[in-house]
């Protein structure tokens, strides 16, 4: 009876398993970890913050045709017919093939397709070889890809502080000032 004794405990010491919820909170707290600005920079350094990491995109797509307004802080890609004012804080993609007519403010503005209406307050817009664009743009960057076709005024880098005496210079004449 000493032998399975013996052998029993054998068994068992050779092939016990690492227990698996171990693994599995390290994870959790190194994800966790991972978006703390504070463990992941060195000592006495701010991190800056990252806040489109954390916007969605919402769509809208080829075979819908909205009409409304759209506000918020996320980014927007139309794929389909859009009707109306689009204020976001992120990014507004128009896909090719796809149609917006109305006001645009949002940080980026990229046009594959087509556009009818203003951009306001955009810091970049990108005018792709299939976009078209019928209206006006205030942007601090502009790129215009070959092929492209525009129908409008553009304004573009001016900083805020410099475009106002410019502006109110050219309301009272070119004689004034």
């Amino acid at each position: 009876m000493s032998i399975w004794k013996d052998q029993g405990p054998a068994k068992k010491d050779a092939v016990p398993l690492p227990p698996e919820p171990s693994p599995a909170p390290a994870r959790e707290s190194t994800a966790a970890a991972d978006f703390s600005p504070t463990v992941s920079n060195p000592p006495g350094m701010r991190a800056a913050p990252a806040p489109e990491r954390e916007l969605k995109e919402s769509l809208i797509a080829a075979d819908l045709t909205i009409e409304g307004k759209i506000e918020g802080t996320g980014h927007i890609r139309i794929a389909g017919k859009f009707k109306g004012d689009v204020n976001v804080q992120g990014d507004l993609t128009i896909e090719n093939g796809a149609k917006l007519n109305g006001g645009v403010r949002a940080k980026k503005v990229i046009i594959a397709g087509e556009l009818e209406g203003n951009i306001e307050s955009a810091s970049r817009v990108e005018l792709l070889a299939s976009g078209v664009l019928v209206g006006d743009v205030k942007a601090g960057s502009l790129t215009v890809a070959a092929g492209s076709r525009m129908r409008g005024q553009a304004d573009f880098g001016w900083e805020e502080d410099k475009a106002a005496p410019r502006a109110a210079k050219a309301a009272n004449g070119p004689d004034a000032g």
